[in-house]
């Protein structure tokens, strides 16, 4: 008895711990889709972190053999890949946080402190259960569509599994998409999987989902256009310029704030015409929410720890490609899921490591010609991308 006490109360210290660890961590993580005119669906997301997570892309192929990790480092849940998948990975793990697979079928898990709470083992679900960091991988070699997640999402348990290189148990929430445009949002909440579908396709941080989508209430009269000079009494009032009609969209980097942001720019985008063209406005938008490093800090025991942007992804599930840049080097990379062998027997990952290359285009320099004016960059972009969203 003695024993069985003295191991409850240093669970439950470690438990603790790890909450407090957490809790003094910086995170801020947002992400959407666009539609692209060809009826194709984007999306992206920003990946911060107060510490690097050591980001590497992941190829994993069909039939390849996994397991879930349960608190005490046994095996929980034995599957294997019914498709092929490509993403990133955290702290050099063989499974996929981030990702698409060849179905078109995409994922992320994202940050969710302070409401994280996840399923107690028994011996009746142990063999149905996966670590928290295992769940968007077996998502995504398992399902072709939302649909198909939703169906089978409680079929498995996340359990408590506690990981070193994230200080403790990591609290995830997760988005899905599918290329039909539909998207699914699951969220531990009381040690069970509460799953929800995602209307707009925007996804952040705490608090919980249906929780952001009821404060976008607050924000119906913002719109993209721009208010109109007023007359007030005899006395003309004019704008301060461009962007009056989006006075009160918040620009801090909260999650609740970062939201309606999101909402708001993914929604007011112009299309664009082809899935390509819709991967590099979703890059654009993303920049929004790019974090200067020094901007969000937190301390802990005396250190000062920062929240920045590792990483940008978007995931093209038309042509199957992961899209990523990173901290340290801005230029856009790609992972071909299609030129890889999806019947492979290893999985592959590719180091994203490097730094910021500057392109010099001095010897590109001509005798000055006068150009044709005839035709300005916003005639031409009203031409092809008439805007027709309003918040």
């Amino acid at each position: 008895m003695l024993l069985i006490k003295n191991w409850k109360r240093t669970r439950v210290l470690f438990l603790i711990s790890s909450l407090l660890s957490l809790s003094n961590m910086s995170f801020a993580c947002t992400g959407f889709h666009l539609t692209a005119k060809d009826g194709s669906y984007i999306n992206g997301r920003t990946v911060e972190f107060g510490m690097p997570l050591e980001l590497d892309g992941l190829v994993v192929p069909r039939h390849y053999a996994f397991s879930g990790t349960l608190p005490d480092g046994s095996s929980g849940l034995k599957y294997s890949a019914k498709y092929a998948a490509v993403g990133a990975t955290a702290f050099g793990a063989s499974a996929i946080i981030d990702g698409v697979n060849e179905k078109g079928f995409s994922a992320g898990a994202f940050y969710f402190p302070g409401y994280a709470s996840y399923t107690s083992v028994t011996d009746d679900n142990k063999s149905s259960a996966l670590a928290p960091t295992e769940f968007i991988n077996w998502a995504l070699t398992q399902f072709a569509t939302v649909d198909e997640l939703k169906e089978a999402v409680n079929s498995v348990v996340i359990v408590p599994t506690a990981e070193k290189d994230w200080n403790g148990v990591p609290p995830f929430h997760y988005v899905f998409y599918d290329k039909s445009g539909k998207s699914l949002v699951v969220e531990p909440i009381d040690g069970k999987l509460v799953v929800r579908d995602n209307p707009i396709g925007v996804f952040t941080n705490s608090p919980t989902f249906d929780w952001h989508l009821t404060n976008l209430s607050n924000y119906m009269t913002l719109s993209p256009l721009n208010v109109p000079k007023k007359t007030v009494d005899g006395y003309q009032l004019n704008q301060f310029g461009e962007g009056n009609g989006l006075r009160g969209l918040p620009g801090d980097f909260t999650p609740p704030s970062r939201f309606v942001q999101a909402a708001i720019f993914s929604a007011t985008a112009v299309p664009t015409e082809t899935a390509e063209d819709a991967v590099f406005e979703t890059f654009h938008i993303l920049n929004q929410f790019d974090i200067p490093y020094g901007a969000v800090q937190s301390k802990e025991n005396g250190d000062v720890k920062y929240d920045l942007t590792w990483a940008t992804t978007v995931k093209d599930p038309v042509n199957l490609r992961y899209y990523l840049r990173t901290y340290e080097d801005q230029t856009i990379k790609t992972i071909d899921l299609r030129s890889f062998d999806f019947n492979n027997k290893e999985i592959m990952t590719i180091s994203l490591e490097g730094k910021q290359p500057v392109v010099d285009i001095s010897k590109k320099a001509t005798p000055y010609k006068e150009k044709d004016s005839t035709k300005t960059l916003n005639q031409s972009y009203s031409v092809t991308r008439a805007n027709t969203s309003n918040f």
